[in-house]
């Protein structure tokens, strides 16, 4: 993040370089969790399989795409409802359009597999904690199921079971009826209807050396294929960026030498976006431009999103939402924690001058498929004036002053954070088809 300005000239800002402490160490093989080829092999065809979604009509890959950088280019997705893919993803028509817009950006599913992370989502409600005796602080609490292999493993079960992404609504599927009656009642429902199906059961019982009989399987097995596929294919650190910590300091350019030296030194970037994975994994309050319907408590009816303190029921963290890592941050567009900026420069000018801005900030900002019913909740929070002033009181970014030229040297150094090879060349690929039959997005 854009914190604070250092005391130091331009003139000699530009021609220093970071030195070696301020540079994070390099992230190398040895920083994510080994998975099983065999496990990952099978997520594959489960990651873009429909056969996990309530009504069998969206993947995991419909929000999460590699052609869209793992992301859906969308600020705010089209889930269950919606059809086509990326910027082309219509809000469907008819009874089975979308009834709700995803409250929150798809986020990119980069280094996802790291060992040192330890909080998923934007507002941090999935975390390893021993609070439920069962390894994770998680919106399932005590029901959640043991034996999940990562903290990936227990994210991948919650799209699962989200009545706008991916469950379906109320009276269509039997999954979404069972989430209704508690959360984990949906998911050997699910775990059955992937199992029965002939191809999946066989790899099954090949991938998990505890699996004897397809009839064993659980929402736990296919959880830990998912995080095993999403962890091999998306693990970068073959990015320009990474070449320079290994040692190779021709691998920026001069600009992206001088984004790199403004982004660990003057720009005070490095203050959130520390350590290897370019993230300090914790919460700030950015002030960004609100829109949707938003994440908020239980029990609170207002359209709006509090963040962080949606999970903690602390006021000391309203507003505040999760440091992303910047890792193919250029492929991931668009930025923040509702996509309210397309560019990197967008997002960088509001990191510098978040009151400035949200004061220029429109509506059609915004990357939002059309919904004509639900336009009146889109932007509704930006005529509560009482919510406005709350918001404007929780800002952990004071303003400061970059030139043009350095908010460009930044952004090339950010196009250097963009993997080579692992980008170009995954491991696995979109697969041709998969085992339940239907239809792969592509």
């Amino acid at each position: 993040m854009f914190h604070l300005a250092l005391a130091i000239p331009l003139v000699f800002a530009t021609s220093l370089t970071a030195s070696a402490a301020d540079l994070p160490a390099p992230l190398t093989q040895d920083a994510f969790i080994p998975f099983d080829r065999k496990q990952a092999e099978l997520g594959q065809l489960l990651f873009y399989d429909k056969i996990l979604s309530g009504n069998r009509n969206i993947a995991c890959a419909t929000c999460h795409h590699p052609t869209l950088g793992t992301g859906d280019r969308l600020s705010l997705g089209i889930g269950e409802g919606g059809e086509g893919l990326g910027l082309n993803r219509t809000a469907g028509s008819g009874p089975d359009r979308i009834q709700k817009r995803i409250p929150r950006n798809a986020p990119g599913l980069w280094n996802l597999g790291a060992k040192d992370l330890h909080t998923l989502f934007h507002d941090g409600r999935l975390s390893i904690a021993d609070t439920f005796e069962n390894g994770f602080n998680s919106p399932a609490e005590e029901w959640l199921p043991e034996g999940f292999n990562s903290l990936l493993a227990a994210q991948a079960v919650f799209p699962l079971v989200a009545q706008f992404e991916m469950a379906g609504n109320l009276k269509e599927n039997e999954i979404v009826g069972a989430v209704h009656d508690r959360i984990d009642a949906a998911w050997p429902i699910m775990a059955k209807r992937v199992r029965v199906i002939p191809e999946y059961g066989r790899r099954f019982v090949e991938a998990f050396d505890h699996i004897e009989k397809p009839e064993q399987v659980t929402i736990v097995e296919i959880a830990n294929a998912l995080a095993a596929f999403q962890a091999v294919e998306w693990q970068s650190f073959d990015s320009p960026f990474d070449q320079y910590l290994q040692g190779d300091k021709t691998a920026l350019s001069d600009q992206q030498v001088r984004g790199l030296t403004l982004f660990y030194g003057k720009a005070n970037c490095a203050s959130c976006h520390s350590g290897p994975l370019l993230s300090d994994q914790k919460f700030h309050a950015l002030g960004l431009p609100p829109f949707g319907p938003g994440r908020t408590r239980i029990f609170d009816p207002m359209v709006r999103d509090v963040g962080r303190m949606g999970e903690s029921n602390r006021l000391e963290d309203a507003y505040r939402f999760r440091t992303p890592m910047l890792r193919n941050v250029e492929l991931t567009a668009p930025y923040g924690h509702n996509g309210a900026y397309a560019t990197l420069d967008g997002i960088i000018r509001h990191h510098l001058d978040p009151d400035g801005m949200l004061a220029e900030w429109k509506p059609e900002d915004a990357r939002l498929p059309a919904a004509p019913w639900l336009e009146a909740i889109d932007f509704v929070v930006w005529t509560d004036s009482r919510e406005m002033a709350r918001q404007s009181l929780f800002r952990d970014l004071p303003p400061m002053t970059l030139s043009d030229r350095e908010i460009d040297d930044i952004v090339a150094f950010m196009k250097a954070l963009t993997g080579t090879d692992s980008v170009t060349s995954p491991p696995f690929g979109i697969p041709d088809a998969v085992p339940s039959g239907l239809p792969v997005d592509r």
